[in-house]
């Protein structure tokens, strides 16, 4: 080669370069509007704050075991399940991660419609409050590296497209199970009257999983008992605390506005012809009766000055 041809190629790898910086420097430019966009969430504590599941509780059951047989039994209820469309398409609802799928998936259970800009408390307890528990099975995810269903089968899940992004992460235990059932356990403390439909949603947010056949059955259990443990941390932090009196503040305050709910109104006397007022507890209501009673569908409060 040439002294020529040298300079020539010395030259190109300049403009390579060249054209190499000026393209990294360009993504710098976006990654701060990029990370803007990403929402910051405060953790009450960290992962090494957490209790450690792998010290308070076994890990995923050994494949010549009972506990293994149970799980392959339920994974195959779970295809089972997936011949119900409705089941179907709830679980695959589910499969979606992230606490915009809680939102609008416990909406019903829970009897409001929580968004950041209508409730911000209870989202922002949510929010914090989820992203703490999820936190308590970061190590053991890596501790075991348990492979997910569908993998040892050599099926696809009821949501294919979520594969690729499953992949990367281990079996045990279950994090969509984690978040739906934390997600439970704080809506049921801001809302406790709804407690039996909102536990009842969680529980099978974390079924889905089962349906999905993302994961075991094992994986699932597991996380319902680490989101407990989670949840009981949570309530050591005075920070947590003193959003969730926030949260609950908020929930009474708009409750009864316009979300549906009908506020107790106040009567001087209720008139009893026709057996058309009773209590809360099924009785017709009389002219003794003080507190609630429900006269033609509507609550009201009488008896009560």
């Amino acid at each position: 080669m040439n002294q020529f041809s040298i300079l020539n190629s010395q030259f190109s790898i300049l403009i390579n370069m060249k054209k190499i910086l000026s393209l990294a420097f360009a993504l710098t430019a976006l990654c701060p509007a990029m990370a803007q966009e990403e929402e910051v969430v405060n953790a009450y504590f960290t992962s090494t704050e957490m209790p450690d599941m792998m010290l308070f509780m076994p890990g995923p059951p050994d494949s010549t075991s009972v506990a293994f047989a149970n799980d392959v039994s339920r994974y195959f209820w779970g295809k089972e399940m997936r011949k119900n469309p409705e089941r179907a398409e709830q679980a695959k609802r589910d499969a979606v991660y992230g606490l915009a799928t809680i939102l609008t998936e416990f909406e019903e259970a829970f009897g409001m419609k929580i968004t950041e800009e209508d409730t911000p408390e209870i989202y922002k307890v949510l929010l914090e409050g989820t992203a703490t528990c999820d936190s308590i099975c970061k190590l053991p995810k890596a501790r075991y590296g348990r492979t997910r269903p569908f993998v040892r089968f050599n099926e696809h899940t009821l949501a294919p497209e979520l594969e690729e992004e499953l992949n990367p992460h281990k079996s045990f235990p279950s994090g969509h199970t984690l978040l739906g059932w934390s997600s439970a356990l704080l809506m049921m403390e801001i809302n406790p009257d709804r407690a039996n439909e909102i536990l009842a949603r969680g529980y099978r947010y974390g079924e889905n999983r089962v349906v999905v056949g993302a994961h075991w059955q094992s994986d699932t259990d597991a996380a319902r008992m680490a989101a407990s443990v989670a949840y009981a941390r949570l309530h050591t932090s005075e920070r947590f605390l003193e959003q969730m009196r926030k949260a609950r503040e908020e929930f009474a305050r708009l409750k009864n506005t316009d979300t549906g709910v009908e506020q107790p109104q106040a009567a001087p006397e209720v008139h009893m012809a026709g057996q058309s007022a009773y209590t809360l507890s099924g009785m017709p209501a009389t002219d003794a009766t003080r507190g609630i009673v429900v006269e033609h569908g509507v609550k009201r409060v009488v008896g009560v000055q």
